[in-house]
């Protein structure tokens, strides 16, 4: 909380005059014998000393510190007005550091004397600083000059505590606290909200009504926040109608915190009715409707907002940026995501961690891996953020060896790596069938104690299913508990890919015998085992009761698993129906599955339709046309195929070659049939032929031709 000290040192200044007033009286009265001309001399200085402190003041106000600083150290003589209102100004601005400067050569001068009001300015540096050892001392030395009594004092200890993240000791500071005002109460409630401890924050948000504490603002403010982290709806609402009651609903901080709270407990309308009925919007106001509209995943609203804001002409800030570039980011429009990046560039926000994480994402999900890179490593500050954003991009791209290289650099850089660095790792070794890689991870998890956690433990069990080890994703699942639907889907999903559809219903029949329930990636995994063995009836019975029992209606990869299903059951004309009457944009992937189900069952007709989808959406998708020209040829419509490769040699339809690649010595070689390009190329074909030749070899010839090959 922010002490408020302004006025504080007006009242010094003023009872320092009226001191000086009243001390030049007593001197005129019981000092009568001193002649006229030392009384001339001390009264210019004593008013000059109030007219120099005034416009000390007055430099500091409007923020030009550093005339304001020139002017203090050429001042003949400095009082404590003159060292406050210095301090004062560098801690309003945030310059904590040079406070804290300021205030040890002042500590160590004789001639002045220390006060609740500068120690309160000092201990507000600290927690401006984070300086915690600081913030101790001068709590130290508070209570050993009988100072910490002071309400003053007693917040600002409290204060630099909760910001320093010391909780448990600025609760300790409060409870020995004999007074406590608006301050002290808000400062309280506001590092333990800020700190998660949401319910707490509110249990002395009760207790200071039922103290009788008058609210302001600000108090409001921080339990709507905690109301909105714990999505207390009704409890939000009786604050509301007190701050109505009190006139404070209107209040830029306590109407930004209500639209706030409503949109997070889901009521996006009564939020949405807030922000229409503020006079004038400012950009908290704006930042707060445009990133709830992002993160309920109405990203185009969010959009038209920002573009709305910038009609009323509010500068938008680092926070209004970040959430625009998310939105962004899941839209997948890289032309807008360019336009915000100059739009920051031009604002000179691009040095804001917020925005750079933002911008990087947006970057990695458009599939521009390398921009995000440049981004990364343009940042002069990274955060975990940074580097799990950076790891998840090039492993979204499966660029395996490069997310594993910068989760070396992010270690060496001291940044501890999160569950999502680990997780995004563990993912691409998964699909690359990387074990090795993969088993370092593990490694680490267990080493820093991140391998209970639900996402690393999904991630090994779905990385070692996808490696091959079915056992060892066993042996990870049997020791967890069961309490993680995470982990229960990636061992269905893992059985369903290695044709153990069985053991993945089984699975899938047990979960809510342990009290768990089903999520939509769930439906997924055993709705791909019923297909990979031809249950039809049973796939069915799952699609149906994702919609009865558990009210989740299905997405398009439930459809595309259904229609896998009709397919292998040879229904394709009912997988055709169910292409064209399902809620969804009917995309490549399902006609390509109509179209492989129609190859192998020799259905032209069928086939034809499918291939007609495809080449309508990708009109050069070389493989379409030659499974149709294919399915042609195998029916015996030579003519017909003839006519399919015709069209795809005019069109310059080329057949992309299929790509194999194998890890050795730490290094990853990728391939084509009839590749030259390795460097060791000659002695790979040479030792290949030597293999393929009828001609026995002894075991240790093809060991010394391995040794010369790797020398």
């Amino acid at each position: 909380m922010v002490l408020s000290l302004r006025p504080l040192i007006t009242r010094r200044l003023y009872t320092k005059s009226c001191f000086a007033y009243a001390d030049s009286v007593d001197i005129l009265l019981s000092e009568e014998h001193k002649d006229s001309t030392t009384q001339k001399q001390l009264e210019p200085m004593q008013i000059n000393m109030l007219e120099l402190n005034s416009e000390l003041r007055n430099l500091t106000k409007s923020g030009d510190l550093k005339s304001a600083r020139h002017m203090f150290d050429a001042l003949p003589h400095r009082d404590e007005i003159s060292w406050t209102t210095m301090i004062s100004g560098y801690v309003n601005a945030s310059d904590s550091s040079e406070a804290l400067s300021l205030f040890s050569k002042m500590w160590v001068l004789p001639s002045i004397r220390m006060d609740p009001f500068i120690l309160s300015l000092a201990l507000k540096a600290c927690g401006l600083n984070v300086d915690v050892n600081c913030g101790q001392t001068l709590h130290g030395y508070s209570v050993k000059a009988g100072l910490l009594n002071s309400v003053f004092v007693g917040s600002a200890v409290l204060d630099m505590y909760m910001k320093n993240g010391r909780v448990f000791e600025g609760c300790r500071v409060f409870d020995d606290m004999p007074l406590r005002n608006v301050v002290s109460w808000t400062a309280i409630i506001t590092g333990l909200v800020r700190a998660g401890f949401n319910s707490q924050g509110l249990f002395y948000f009760a207790n200071m009504w039922r103290d009788n504490v008058d609210y302001d603002s600000y108090t409001f403010a921080i339990a709507l926040k905690a109301c909105a982290d714990l999505e207390l709806l009704n409890y939000g609402r009786e604050i509301h109608a007190r701050t109505m009651k009190k006139g404070v609903d209107t209040t830029s901080y306590v109407a930004n915190s209500l639209a706030a709270m409503y949109n997070k407990c889901g009521k996006f309308l009564y939020g949405s009715r807030m922000f229409q009925n503020m006079s004038k919007p400012d950009v908290v106001s704006w930042t707060s409707i445009i990133t709830t509209y992002v993160q309920t995943g109405q990203e185009k609203l969010g959009i038209d907002s920002f573009k709305q804001m910038r009609e009323c002409d509010v500068c938008p800030n680092e926070y209004t940026c970040a959430a625009v570039i998310s939105g962004i980011a899941n839209m997948a429009r890289l032309d807008w995501g360019q336009q915000m990046h100059a739009h920051v560039s031009r604002l000179g926000l691009t040095g804001s961690l917020s925005v750079s994480n933002s911008l990087m994402t947006m970057y990695s999900k458009c599939g521009l891996s390398n921009s995000a890179s440049l981004i990364f490593r343009e940042m002069t500050k990274r955060d975990v953020i940074s580097w799990s954003t950076i790891i998840a991009g090039y492993s979204q791209e499966g660029c395996g060896e490069e997310a594993f290289e910068l989760l070396s650099w992010m270690r060496k850089e001291g940044t501890k790596p999160t569950e999502f660095a680990l997780s995004s790792v563990l993912s691409v070794s998964g699909s690359m069938a990387v074990l090795d890689q993969g088993r370092q991870i593990h490694a680490y998890a267990l080493t820093v104690g991140l391998d209970q956690t639900a996402l690393v433990r999904s991630s090994l069990i779905n990385m070692y299913a996808k490696c091959g080890s079915i056992k060892e994703a066993e042996k990870i699942f049997s020791a967890s508990e069961n309490d993680d639907i995470v982990s229960w889907t990636a061992m269905i999903n893992g059985y369903a890919e290695h044709g153990d559809s069985q053991e993945a219903i089984n699975l899938f029949e047990k979960i809510v015998q342990v009290g768990l329930r089903p999520d939509s990636i769930t439906f997924i995994g055993v709705l791909s085992a019923c297909s990979h063995v031809g249950l039809l009836d049973l796939g069915f019975h799952y699609f149906d009761s994702m919609t009865k029992d558990y009210k989740i209606n299905p997405c398009k990869e439930h459809y595309g698993c259904m229609i896998d299903l009709l397919c292998r059951a040879g229904k394709l004309s009912e997988a055709e129906n169910m292409i064209r009457t399902m809620p969804f944009e009917r995309d490549d992937v399902v006609w390509s599955t109509l179209l492989r189900a129609s190859r192998e069952q020799g259905n032209v007709e069928c086939g034809r339709v499918a291939a007609e989808q495809i080449l309508r959406l990708d009109p050069d998708c070389a493989g379409t046309h030659i499974a149709l020209a294919n399915i042609y040829a195998s029916s015996g419509k030579w003519r017909e195929a003839a006519d399919v490769r015709k069209l795809m040699k005019s069109r310059g339809v080329i057949k992309e070659p299929g790509w194999s690649w194998i890890k050795i010595k730490e290094k990853v070689s990728a391939f084509v049939s009839g590749d030259k390009s390795h460097p060791q190329c000659e002695e790979i074909y040479s030792l290949l032929e030597l293999i393929a030749s009828k001609e026995e070899l002894v075991f240790q010839d093809l060991a010394s031709i391995l040794h010369v090959a790797q020398g």
